[in-house]
C-alpha cells in the first residue's frame, strides 16, 4: 500500500466539520504519512498546527463547492488561505463558462487565482460529470492556459457524480504526460484509487484516506 501514500490527499470539507474533526483528520493524515490534507479555508490555521513539521501538504479550496463566485472573491479567499499556511489551493472553475464554452473567460478566472497564490500550486476543479468529452478537454486546456498546476475531476459535492476512470484518462490526454491530474469524488477503496492512478491521476482526493491504507478514518462525509 505504500505507493498510495504519495498520492492521497485526505479530505475534510463537510460543512458541519468541527475543530475536533479537523484535528482528528490532520492527525490521521500525519499518522498515515499521506501526501496531503485538504480542509476548508476557515480550518487552515487549525490544521496547520498539527501538520507543521511533517511531510503532509496542507491544501484548501476556493470558490467551493459551486464555483459561482467572482474571480476576485476566489483570488482573495485563496490568497488569505495561503497567508494562513495552505500550500496548495483547489479552486472550483467557473462552471458556467464551461457550459457556455467561454474558454477565454475560464482561463481568466483561473489566472486571477493562480497569480494570487503564486508560487503555490493551483488545482482547478472541472466537475467533469456535468460535461461532455469536448467541453471537458477544452476546459482542461483553458485551465492550463490560465496557469493551473493540476486539473481535478470533481468537488465530491455535486449530485451528478464524481471521478470516473474515463474522466481521469480524458484529462490526462488533454493536459499531457507531465501535468497534474487529481481524481476526487466517490473514491472509497484502494482498488478505485489504484485504477485512477493507472488512468493518469497523480493525486487522489478522498475523505477515507487512512482507510484506503488499512487504517481508520473518522472524518464526516
Amino acid at each position: 500500500m505504500d505507493d498510495l501514500r504519495a498520492h492521497i490527499e485526505h479530505t475534510l470539507l463537510a460543512p458541519i466539520a468541527t475543530a475536533s474533526d479537523v484535528r482528528r483528520a490532520a492527525e490521521a493524515a500525519v499518522a498515515a504519512d499521506l501526501k496531503g490534507l485538504c480542509v476548508a479555508p476557515p480550518w487552515v490555521s487549525e490544521a496547520r498546527r498539527v501538520v507543521t513539521g511533517t511531510t503532509v501538504t496542507l491544501v484548501t479550496v476556493a470558490g467551493f463547492p459551486t464555483g459561482a463566485h467572482g474571480s476576485e472573491v476566489k483570488a482573495f479567499e485563496a490568497a488569505r488561505a495561503v497567508e494562513e499556511g495552505a500550500l496548495e489551493v483547489d479552486m472550483v472553475a467557473d462552471l458556467s463558462a464551461i457550459a457556455d464554452r467561454a474558454w477565454a473567460r475560464l482561463a481568466r478566472d483561473v489566472a486571477m487565482v493562480a497569480r494570487a497564490i503564486r508560487p503555490h500550486p493551483l488545482k482547478v476543479i472541472l466537475e467533469t460529470a456535468r460535461f461532455d468529452a469536448g467541453r471537458t478537454v477544452s476546459a482542461a486546456r483553458a485551465a492550463v492556459d490560465g496557469g493551473a498546476a493540476f486539473v481535478k475531476t470533481s468537488t465530491g459535492f455535486d449530485p451528478v457524480g464524481g471521478a470516473t476512470i474515463d474522466a481521469v484518462a480524458r484529462l490526462r490526454r488533454a493536459v499531457g504526460p507531465s501535468f497534474g491530474v487529481k481524481a476526487s469524488g466517490g473514491i472509497r477503496t484502494a482498488e478505485q484509487a489504484r485504477a485512477m492512478i493507472a488512468a493518469g491521476a497523480t493525486r487522489i482526493g478522498t475523505s477515507r484516506g487512512p482507510a484506503l491504507l488499512g487504517g481508520t478514518s473518522r472524518t464526516p462525509e
